[in-house]
C-alpha cells in the first residue's frame, strides 16, 4: 500500500512539473518567430528629357519599393502607411501604396523642370545687380556652366533585413546625383513594431545611459572593422570626431545583435563606404530595457 502511495505521489509531481512546462511553453509560443507577412515589390525605371527632346539633359528615376502586401494578425494599412512614409516621405502618407509611388515619380520629374527654369532663367550674367540670392551667378560662375541644365538621377530602394518575432527590420537606400561630381548616398534604417504599427526607437530598447556606454562599445567594432587599433588610425584612414561618437538612432534589430549605420559625413570622409557597425547582444545585454523586444531576442 504504501510503495502505491508513493508511485501516485511521483505520479502527480511529474504531472505537475509537465504542467508548469506546458504553461511555460504556451507563454513562449506567444512569442512566434513567423509574422506572416507577404510581401509585394513596386519597380520603375523613368527617365524624362527637358522638352521631351531625347538630346537634352534628363532625369532619370529607379525606384524598387518593397512592401508588405497582407500581414496575418495585425493591421496591414497601418503597417503600410509606415513604409510609405518611411521610404517616400510624409507627404505621402494619405496614399495608397500605387498612388504614392505614382506621386512621387511625378514630382520627382516636376521638381526636375523647376530646378531647370531657375537655372536656365538665372545662368545669365548678374554682375552688376546687387543683393542677389546665392541662385544667381557673376559672370566668373558662369565661365565653366554648361549652355544647357545638368542630367540629375536617383535611386530609391528598401530592403527587408529581418523579418521575426513581432518585428520587421528594413533598410532604405537613396542615391542622387544632381550634375556634380560626386553621388550622394544615404542609408536609413527602421525597426517596425508590427503590434502597434509604430517605429522603435533607441529608448525603447536601452535603459538610460546607454549612450555613452555604447561610445566604447562602438569604438571597438570600429577598429576591428577597419583592422585598426587606435583612433589616429581611424582619422588616417578618412574617419573623424570617433572620440565623441555616439550611437545615432539609425539602427536595425536581429536575432543575433543590434546594427548601427554611419553615413556619410556623419564620422567619414564621402569617399569611405557607409560604416556599419554589427553589435552582439551579449556585449550590450546590460544596456537593454527590461521588457523590451531586443532582450527578448537577446535570450532566444
Amino acid at each position: 500500500m504504501e510503495k502505491k502511495v508513493l508511485a501516485y505521489s511521483s505520479m502527480a509531481a511529474i504531472l505537475l512539473v509537465l504542467s508548469f512546462l506546458s504553461c511555460d511553453n504556451n507563454k513562449r509560443s506567444m512569442f512566434k518567430a513567423d509574422n506572416g507577412v507577404e510581401f509585394d515589390t513596386i519597380s520603375r525605371e523613368k527617365q524624362h528629357f527637358l522638352d521631351n527632346n531625347p538630346e537634352n539633359p534628363s532625369c532619370n528615376l529607379t525606384l524598387n519599393f518593397v512592401y508588405p502586401k497582407n500581414i496575418t494578425g495585425f493591421n496591414t494599412q497601418a503597417v503600410q502607411n509606415v513604409f510609405v512614409t518611411t521610404v517616400l516621405g510624409l507627404n505621402y502618407d494619405s496614399l495608397s501604396v500605387d498612388d504614392a509611388v505614382d506621386s512621387y515619380i511625378k514630382n520627382y520629374i516636376e521638381n526636375y523642370k523647376n530646378d531647370a527654369e531657375i537655372y536656365i532663367v538665372n545662368r545669365p550674367s548678374q554682375a552688376h545687380i546687387e543683393n542677389l540670392d546665392e541662385l544667381y551667378f557673376s559672370d566668373e560662375d558662369n565661365a565653366h556652366l554648361p549652355e544647357v541644365f545638368y542630367s540629375y538621377y536617383e535611386n530609391l530602394s528598401d530592403s527587408i533585413v529581418y523579418n521575426q518575432y513581432g518585428i520587421i527590420s528594413y533598410r532604405v537606400r537613396q542615391v542622387n546625383n544632381k550634375g556634380g561630381r560626386l553621388s550622394y548616398e544615404t542609408v536609413k534604417n527602421y525597426v517596425l513594431d508590427l503590434s502597434t504599427a509604430e517605429l522603435l526607437g533607441e529608448a525603447d530598447i536601452f535603459s538610460a545611459g546607454y549612450d555613452v556606454a555604447l561610445r566604447s562599445i562602438i569604438q571597438d567594432a570600429l577598429f576591428e572593422a577597419n583592422n585598426v587599433r587606435s583612433i589616429r588610425e581611424l582619422e588616417d584612414l578618412g574617419f573623424f570626431g570617433i572620440d565623441e561618437i555616439l550611437p545615432n538612432k539609425n539602427f536595425l534589430l536581429t536575432d543575433k545583435g543590434i546594427i548601427y549605420t554611419f553615413n556619410k559625413g556623419e564620422y567619414s570622409a564621402y569617399q569611405l563606404p557607409v560604416p556599419e557597425i554589427f553589435i552582439p547582444y551579449n556585449v550590450i545585454r546590460p544596456l537593454l530595457r527590461e521588457n523590451s523586444i531586443a532582450l527578448k531576442l537577446s535570450r532566444l
